[in-house]
């Protein structure tokens, strides 16, 4: 990530200092003289540069004018090289000192430093003066910055005003950033602040500063003196952590890592999906609520962040690569699972699956039941799915419309008598053990009994359904080209969908005008129930960014005037 991420500290006496800063360099492109095996005339620079790198950072340092420097406003020593970590799988350093390496980039953190500890910018912002703020241009770069305050004993107030900056050229991606931002210096701070309070705590003990305060006698000749004295204290000397620099760099070049393979750009085909809108907001959500709980929590330990991380929920972002992953039988593909359960049995439960009803699978296999619902969550926007993949008890269907149960697990009689339920049961035949050789032939390992209240007859429609079986039918398609067939047809739903909500929800259309609507989409004819039932259900999958875009529009004046 082209960024670099700042420690900064206020000076009783100096003002905004810069304390600790951390920057990524990428390594150079290769020349075509690299190509063909002879030494680029600048390699061997290069190479003394590299060598040379904690010199230049000295030097530097030694720069800046050490008369305007207290023991608060320094970090490392100024003979101090700095440290340097090397990305072995990009080649990217990650090199820390006081001050960027590059004289450039000099005055770009020292105005950020100067704004994110100023009060004209955290107060309208930020209350009390702690916490996350944004601000910047395109001539200075834009900046992300955290607030906080250290306790100190002997600081007037008892405590010193710090923050960590973020710098980036990228005003997007930054702004996309903030809630991994938040949470990962969040952790940092608060490491900080706990570490800093347990030493004012026992220095506290040793000698209380508040009555010694109350006292002693004022005199202007002495207080300027007691505040130069006040002033002088490190960072490392209020925290007592004999590697806090070290430390520090490398959760700073950590962090830049992690945002830097975070967020990857992707080439897209015309406009973003609805399905890509809500992974998207789903995956912003989630990110928001992990950062709530933090907050209310006192956050956690590193370890237990990244396990959270890795637990988020995302099954509908690699559901394909979790397949081949699954133990044991598992269906393959929407044409393995038709041969499994029969053409008829299929399109009855894939009938319930388009129109939104519970879809429910009974046995003691879980990962075989994880698999089907792979498959069957393919047919659905993923705004329209809620899955719970296993559970040892019944979720009721505001919660989920896919859900696996335990074998011993009983339906509720509400439940087995709806209509708007499907139940499949799936029992281990003749209690036969399955080899690895065999896995695949599920149906001769395994009975499903597909079970429902519904009476409405499935042979008419929806569209959709039964064009995907002509495709499913045909042996001459693989099993990718009848996947196309199916996102194909689930776009060209999805903007009927859009027409649908534009039209009856936005602009408040009657009943007769939406009809004539639903025969000009072709959603009218033989199926025509079923149709309207898959359009209203998939309007639930709607991104909030489409609904909203619409909202917006329409307060906006945008209507045509015969509305």
């Amino acid at each position: 990530m082209n960024a670099l991420v700042a420690l900064c500290h206020f000076c009783e006496l100096h003002g905004p200092r810069t304390l600790f800063c951390t920057e990524a360099l990428h390594p150079p492109s290769p020349s075509p003289s690299s190509q063909t095996g002879a030494p680029a005339p600048g390699d061997r620079d290069r190479d003394g540069d590299r060598e040379g790198e904690g010199l230049t950072m000295r030097a530097n340092s030694s720069a800046t004018q050490r008369g305007e420097m207290c023991e608060g406003c320094r970090s490392l020593p100024a003979s101090h090289p700095g440290f340097v970590s090397i990305d072995d799988e990009t080649g990217i350093r990650f090199l820390s000192h006081q001050h960027p390496r590059q004289p450039q980039l000099f005055s770009v953190v020292r105005q950020a430093c100067v704004r994110s500890l100023s009060c004209e910018v955290n107060s309208d912002v930020c209350p009390g003066r702690e916490g996350p703020i944004f601000f910047g241009d395109e001539q200075h770069g834009f900046v992300f910055s955290h607030t906080f305050f250290i306790k100190d004993s002997l600081a007037r107030g008892f405590q010193r005003w710090y923050s960590i900056v973020m710098v980036a050229m990228d005003r997007i991606y930054l702004i996309n950033s903030w809630p991994f931002l938040l949470r990962h210096l969040r952790l940092t701070i608060q490491s900080l602040q706990s570490t800093a309070l347990k030493v004012f705590d026992n220095e506290q003990g040793v000698c209380p500063q508040r009555a010694v305060r109350m006292n002693s006698v004022f005199s202007p000749a002495v207080f300027p003196h007691q505040r130069s004295g006040n002033a002088a204290r490190s960072l490392t000397s209020l925290t007592q952590h004999p590697n806090l620099w070290a430390s520090l760099h490398s959760s700073f070049s950590w962090l830049l890592k992690a945002c830097g393979c975070r967020l990857t750009e992707k080439l897209l085909e015309g406009a973003p999906t609805e399905d890509t809108l809500v992974l998207l907001e789903r995956q912003t959500e989630q990110e928001e609520e992990m950062s709530c709980w933090e907050g209310a929590e006192g956050g956690g330990s590193m370890s237990q962040q990244h396990q959270s991380e890795s637990e988020l929920g995302l099954n509908f972002l690699c559901d394909d690569a979790k397949l081949n992953e699954l133990p044991g039988p598992k269906c393959r593909s929407l044409r393995h699972l038709r041969q499994v359960l029969g053409a008829a049995e299929f399109r009855q439960l894939v009938w319930h699956v388009l129109m939104g009803n519970q879809v429910i699978w009974r046995g003691a296999d879980p990962g075989l039941i994880q698999s089907a619902f792979t498959v069957l969550k393919s047919l659905l926007p993923v705004g329209c799915v809620r899955s719970v993949p296993y559970s040892a008890q019944y979720e009721e269907a505001y919660k989920c419309n896919f859900l696996g149960l335990s074998p011993d697990v009983p339906i509720p009689t509400h439940v087995s008598s709806s209509e708007f339920s499907v139940l499949v049961d799936v029992s281990l035949e003749r209690s036969c053990q399955i080899s690895a050789a065999c896995e695949d032939d599920i149906s001769s390992h395994y009975q499903f009994t597909i079970s429902s209240a519904n009476t409405q007859p499935t042979d008419r429609g929806p569209t959709l359904l039964n064009k995907l079986e002509v495709a499913l039918s045909n042996e001459n398609l693989s099993v990718d080209v009848v996947s196309h067939c199916l996102l194909c047809l689930k776009e060209e739903w999805m903007n009927k969908v859009k027409v649908l909500f534009k039209f009856s929800k936005v602009d408040g259309r009657g009943r007769e005008d939406t009809q004539k609507v639903l025969a000009l989409l072709g959603a009218t004819g033989p199926g025509e129930e079923d149709n309207v039932r898959l359009l209203k259900f998939w309007m639930t999958g709607l991104s909030k960014t489409y609904k909203s875009h619409l909202m917006t529009a329409v307060r906006g004046g945008e209507r045509s005037p015969s509305q």
